[in-house]
């Protein structure tokens, strides 16, 4: 009887093994087609609601740094322990009604937590507009183009008599490249004010005045930045939370405490002693996850040297645990550098630079980021898996080839990363 209590355990372990397996994979495919729906409710959003409700009422209070300190660990413990406790408890009871339902509402719940593809959109809504005006600014027209025909037409009644024909046409070809410049100035102008007020979506920074440079720089640091709060911490978490069988409640809570920090985690006023310790536990939640994303970083860009040796110089430098690691990361992986001096509601601030500023800020580099991530990602959820292989691979011997090569791959980034940070 005992033996047969035993049997009957492994297998429940190995099955709920290949459902989390399955909800890390279907999670991320779901991501990666079809993203956050346009219109349908976000669990971001309730955590958002209950935030705003909370601090609103927090701040007309008005009470003293040492209790709104206090209301601020509450804040936390309300919104972080509730996140996990609905979900897992949720989760818990359509497992009862219909183990299929659970898993479907787990992949779901799950997906939301990855924003890659979001991250993707959000770049290319503000990179769009100075895409589509570059090729005018660049574009060779032919002497028999209406620009010169409308600059011939000019000349018709202001021509000395006498003139050359290689004069009239050089003064043709003058007036035809100052009529395209001007005009190619305007619809510059035009795509760049529509990429400042598209950016303005996304971060705090004040974009009003941002030159095109900046403006690609801006898009760099929000899409190095969130690679790590947005796409490869989640996962890490969501890694974490499956081998306990709770992969979707896992990443959900680290997500509640992003949120937290995003809304409240400021050090002005009136944030200042509401969201001191919702910064410093985000801070902490997200330092082993973007260390070990920092690795993966430096592994597939091929210049993993480089990369550590410019994170080690550079990203201490800054003020932030973990943002300095990641913006560095990306910086040194694409050769271009990032930080410096931003304006955030009119107070200026200047952060220490990261990288060496070899190449300059482009779309192709800004595209290239992006597809380290969904590298980052896609390695650490075949490691995440196969980890979970080399656990369970006396029970699943089809995938033990699979399992000793994820394995290998998996200790050779634990290696590194230890090696890394002693």
């Amino acid at each position: 009887m005992p033996v047969a209590g035993r049997q009957r355990r492994e297998k429940g372990v190995v099955l709920s093994f290949k459902w989390q397996a399955s909800v890390l994979v279907v999670a991320a495919c779901l991501d990666f087609v079809v993203g956050d729906p346009w219109g349908w409710l976000h669990p971001v959003q309730v955590m958002g609601w209950v935030i705003s409700w909370y601090s609103d009422r927090m701040i007309r209070w008005s009470p003293s740094p040492a209790t709104m300190k206090l209301a601020g660990v509450g804040l936390a413990i309300l919104l972080i322990g509730g996140t996990f406790g609905v979900s897992a408890v949720g989760l818990s009871l359509l497992a009862r009604l219909s183990p299929i339902l659970r898993w479907v509402c787990e992949c779901v719940l799950l997906a939301s937590c990855f924003a890659g593809r979001s991250l993707r959109q959000a770049a290319a809504d503000v990179l769009h507009p100075l895409s589509q005006a570059e090729p005018s600014s660049e574009e060779t027209e032919s002497p028999e183009s209406k620009d010169y025909g409308s600059a011939n037409n000019d000349l018709e009644d202001h021509s000395p008599e006498g003139r050359s024909s290689e004069e009239y046409s050089a003064t043709a070809n003058n007036l035809a490249a100052e009529r395209k410049q001007k005009a190619s100035r305007k619809v510059s102008e035009s795509a760049l004010e529509q990429a400042r007020e598209r950016l303005a979506l996304y971060v705090g920074r004040d974009t009003a005045q941002l030159s095109a440079k900046e403006v690609r720089r801006a898009v760099l640091e929000t899409v190095s930045e969130n690679a790590i709060d947005g796409v490869l911490a989640p996962l890490f978490y969501a890694i974490l939370g499956a081998i306990v069988g709770w992969a979707a409640p896992m990443a959900l809570t680290y997500k509640a405490a992003s949120t937290l920090d995003s809304m409240v985690g400021y050090r002005e006023a009136p944030y200042t002693d509401l969201g001191w310790f919702s910064a410093q536990f985000e801070d902490a939640l997200t330092w082993v996850p973007c260390r070990f994303s920092v690795v993966m970083i430096a592994l597939i860009s091929g210049r993993p040297r480089q990369v550590l040796r410019l994170c080690w110089r550079d990203a201490r430098e800054d003020p932030s645990p973990n943002a300095g690691w990641s913006e560095c990361a990306y910086a040194a992986a694409l050769g271009v550098q990032l930080g410096g001096t931003n304006t955030y509601r009119g107070k200026v601030k200047v952060k220490p630079t990261l990288g060496d500023d070899t190449r300059p800020i482009t779309n192709s580099a800004i595209v290239h980021a992006l597809r380290l991530t969904r590298w980052s990602f896609l390695v650490g959820l075949l490691t995440g898996i196969g980890i979970f292989l080399s656990v369970f691979q006396s029970s699943t011997p089809y995938f033990s080839y699979f399992s000793k090569l994820f394995e290998a791959l998996g200790r050779l980034q634990l290696g590194v990363v230890i090696t890394f940070l002693f």
